[in-house]
């Protein structure tokens, strides 16, 4: 057979594939860097300014608290410092779970670096959150006072607003009267019931198990009775007609059903900031289970003075603030604080809002006057550069819904935020200082 020279060749067959070359993972070799807790983070990384704030912290009553001590028999304590700074670093960083948190000191370079090879468990981190609130809010005010002694914070002009932050409670907890009452009588006879068990000594669960359904019932029948006092603090802000109507939580008693931003409505507590417009230096904190923001810039002004000594001369607020009588008692003299607040719209749309009525009193007729003008028009702009942005911060924070129940505790993780969003700022205020011109 003969092949014709003009064919194609045949192709070649193809090569077989190759081995892929790869690196394998083999835990069974040695660190190729053994490291120091000191080399776990760079020198400028964050954690290092949040201990370096600790250190600087009168921790004195703290200490005082601590039962171990030197010659007693007892487990040491956690130096509250590491727990002040994880808590800090935490906030920072957006955790807000004390679980979360404990992982993340096993995990994470930057909270072992704050450990410092110490253990720490979440039941000791969530405790130590929420017990020291009336501590934490001294450490606030020091922590003020030493950047207006700094001259970094003026407290001439403050910007406040509300800051809605859900409770730890469902829609579906609230209760009428009625029903708590027959969740009262039901509480009752569970307790009794688990002791009546216990003095059997009923062999099917253990002692912790036992005591641990005990406390469970107990916290329940407390929360149930808390319930029915504040069922009647709400009924007693209500019409005739709808004191029947009044509800009150069988999970966290002090949260109260609010409109939220989005237009909804939900259980949640009203947070306050007051911030320095000249720094976005938080200078107070309030919390309260008010839906409404109108009788809370006074008191906030006054909390403000009493801690700095002073109070500011201007004070922004939105629209939901507004109170005649708040804006004539904080124009009293040995307040003198000037309020801009816009002027609401008036019913008469030919009337000019910004011309006093024959009723006002002298500062409410200052007050629409001055709102009218375009020197307050340029100033109040500072109050959304100021408070809305604290707040947008603090919700990028984590700061969306409290893990805790009642106010103090809310209280509590509030003035975390604060602490914490004041550090960061202390330390931009400062860089700033250093970088200008003497």
């Amino acid at each position: 057979m003969t092949t014709n020279p003009t064919a194609p060749p045949a192709n070649p067959p193809f090569p077989a594939p190759a081995a892929p070359r790869l690196k394998c993972a083999d835990r069974e070799q040695l660190d190729p860097q053994p490291r120091r807790l000191e080399d776990l983070i760079e020198p400028e990384h964050r954690a290092r300014v949040v201990w370096a704030f600790v250190e600087g912290l009168d921790l004195s009553a703290l200490y005082a608290r601590v039962r171990a001590v030197e010659g007693h028999a007892g487990r040491s304590a956690i130096d509250p410092r590491i727990l002040m700074a994880l808590w800090l670093y935490a906030t920072l960083d957006g955790v807000s779970q004390a679980r979360a948190l404990a992982r993340l000191c096993r995990e994470h370079n930057a909270y072992r670096w704050l450990c410092g090879g110490v253990s720490v468990n979440y039941h000791t981190l969530s405790d130590f959150r929420v017990q020291h609130g009336t501590w934490l809010e001294e450490q606030l005010t020091a922590q003020v006072a030493a950047l207006l002694a700094e001259g970094l914070v003026e407290l001439k002009r403050t910007a406040q607003d509300g800051i809605r932050v859900r409770a730890s409670a469902g829609a579906s907890s609230f209760r009428r009267q009625p029903t708590l009452e027959a969740c009262w009588d039901e509480a009752q006879a569970h307790v009794a019931q688990l002791r009546e068990q216990r003095e059997r000594n009923a062999g099917e669960l253990s002692q912790r198990q036992r005591a641990a359904r005990e406390r469970a019932a107990r916290e329940r029948e407390q929360r149930i009775a808390q319930a029915l006092e504040h069922v009647e603090e709400v009924a007693a802000k209500k019409k005739a007609d709808d004191k029947a109507k009044a509800r009150s939580s069988t999970t966290d008693p002090e949260a109260r059903v609010m409109k939220m931003a989005d237009g909804g409505f939900r259980p949640a507590f009203n947070g306050q900031f007051c911030t320095d417009t000249a720094s976005q230096v938080i200078v107070g904190v309030a919390l309260s289970n008010n839906g409404s923001d109108q009788g809370q810039m006074t008191p906030m002004l006054d909390h403000v003075a009493s801690r700095y000594g002073r109070y500011p001369e201007h004070a922004l607020v939105d629209g939901g603030f507004v109170n005649k009588a708040e804006i004539e008692h904080l124009s009293a003299p040995h307040r003198a604080v000037i309020v801009y607040a816009p002027v609401p719209k008036p019913k008469d749309d030919t009337r000019d809002p910004h011309q006093p009525l024959a009723h006002d009193a002298d500062a409410v007729a200052a007050w629409r006057r001055r709102m009218g003008t375009d020197e307050a028009k340029v100033l109040y702009k500072e109050r959304a550069a100021t408070a809305e942005c604290v707040n947008a911060i603090a919700r990028n924070r984590g700061l969306q819904q409290f893990g805790v129940r009642g106010l103090a505790k809310a209280k509590a993780v509030l003035l975390w935020f604060a602490l914490a969003h004041n550090l960061m700022r202390g330390v931009a205020l400062r860089l700033n200082a250093a970088a200008s011109p003497a």
